[in-house]
Parts: C-alpha cells; sequence; structure tokens
C-alpha cells in the first residue's frame, strides 16, 4: 500500500549516515520563501505571522532501537519559523515531514497550508466524540458502526459548518445554516420574547435557552421539530 502522510514531528531524529541530525542538515538549507498566516494573540486578537521556509529531501533514520526492524526512509523535511519575535504569543515553529513531493516553494507551501487544517479537523473529531458520542455506542460488527459513523459524518459536518460560519461570519443570514421548517419553529418558540430571534438560533453562541454547546442545541431543536411533526401527523388522523 503507497504511503502518503504529512506529520509534524519534534523529535530531531538522526539523518543521512547516522553521523548527524535532520538539525544539522536543515541548518545548512536556504531560505526558499516567505508565508504569511493569520494566527490569534493570547488573547484571542487576530495577528499575522512571517514564516520562512526551508525544506529539503533527507534520508531519515528509525529510532536507534528499532533500526534493525525498521528501514530508513527518504522524506522532504519542512521547516516554517516565524521571522522576529512576537510580544503577545509564541513563536510559530514547525517542523513537517512528508513523502509527498516539495519541488518549489508552491509545493511546500500548500503542505504547510493542509497542516494549518489540523484544527478543523480537530474539532470535527470533537463533534463526532464528544457531540454525536460515537466512542459510546454499544454496536458489536464492523459493519454497523461503518453505517453509523457514517451517518454521524453527516450530522457533525453540519455542526462543523455551523461552527465555522459563527468564526468567520456571524451575522449571516439564517438560511445559511437552517431550514425553512426549523427557523419557522424557532420564531415560534421565541415569539414571547418579543421579536424574530431565527438569526440568533444559528449562532453558535446562542443556542436554545439552557444550552451552552452547539451541537446540543441542534439536538434539542431535532427533538422538537420531529415532536412537532408527530403531533401533526396525530392531529391530522
Amino acid at each position: 500500500m503507497e504511503r502518503i502522510f504529512l506529520v509534524r514531528t519534534c523529535v530531531d531524529r538522526f539523518a543521512g549516515d547516522g553521523n548527524h541530525t535532520i538539525a544539522d542538515e536543515m541548518d545548512e538549507a536556504t531560505i526558499k520563501g516567505l508565508h504569511r498566516i493569520k494566527v490569534k494573540d493570547d488573547k484571542g486578537d487576530p495577528d499575522d505571522a512571517v514564516l520562512e521556509i526551508r525544506y529539503r529531501k533527507i534520508r531519515v533514520l528509525p529510532p536507534i532501537g528499532k533500526q534493525t526492524k525498521y528501514p530508513a526512509l527518504t522524506l522532504t523535511v519542512i521547516h516554517a519559523q516565524e521571522r522576529g519575535r512576537p510580544k503577545r504569543r509564541k513563536k510559530v515553529e514547525w517542523k513537517l515531514l512528508t513523502d509527498l513531493p516539495v519541488r518549489s516553494r508552491k509545493d511546500a507551501v500548500e503542505k504547510i497550508e493542509w497542516y494549518a487544517l489540523r484544527w478543523k479537523i480537530e474539532v470535527s473529531h470533537k463533534i463526532l466524540k464528544s457531540g454525536c458520542k460515537a466512542e459510546d455506542s454499544k454496536l458489536r460488527t464492523a459493519e454497523r458502526l461503518v453505517n453509523l459513523v457514517a451517518v454521524f459524518c453527516i450530522v457533525s459536518s453540519r455542526v462543523f459548518r455551523m461552527t465555522m460560519l459563527n468564526r468567520s461570519s456571524p451575522n449571516v443570514v439564517p438560511q445559511t445554516a437552517l431550514t425553512d421548517p426549523e427557523i419557522r419553529l424557532l420564531d415560534h418558540l421565541v415569539k414571547d420574547r418579543g421579536g424574530d430571534c431565527s438569526r440568533r438560533s444559528a449562532r453558535a453562541n446562542d443556542p436554545p435557552p439552557g444550552n451552552t454547546v452547539i451541537w446540543r442545541g441542534l439536538s434539542r431543536l431535532t427533538d422538537i421539530e420531529l415532536g412537532a411533526a408527530i403531533e401533526a401527523t396525530i392531529m391530522g388522523n
């Protein structure tokens, strides 16, 4: 099976013939370009960081105790280190390893941007684990578990989208995140507050009363919507 990976490393592995390390070789690598990224300081305020990009293809050795078990790998090492010293946050310094080709600054920046998406991946996993409670499943076969996770992925993608919308465009129209029946139901539920609350209901920081996490609010909304549909069916009969 073909390997495809991009990982961050904090260990300075032995490289080449084993008489030096990755850091020794990267110290000799020239800066291949700059890349500006958006970050946040210790108070959560937006800030810019200008990264110096170095990359080099290196023969990386396995740990000393495992060199008889695993072969050396020829990988591309990408170092992205921030210029200067920021005042209100830690300095950005990423050391990445990949078996993907990196032949230019553009290729290196692409891999850096991929790595920067890790926070969104972690949020998605958190939704699956804490919101959907995927790990609490009592299913006993792989097939059933795959089917369940497939449904959870659909649910989590919606929660994730609403979370990202709240961060990037908090004043977006409700129709961007909610269906028309959900908006009507929310407006009906909060009409005694005196006004249209559907816009606020689409925001992660203002879910239905009593809830503080977006998936709880969405779960409660789904329960109410199903209940209303059942009641309408019974009344219709």
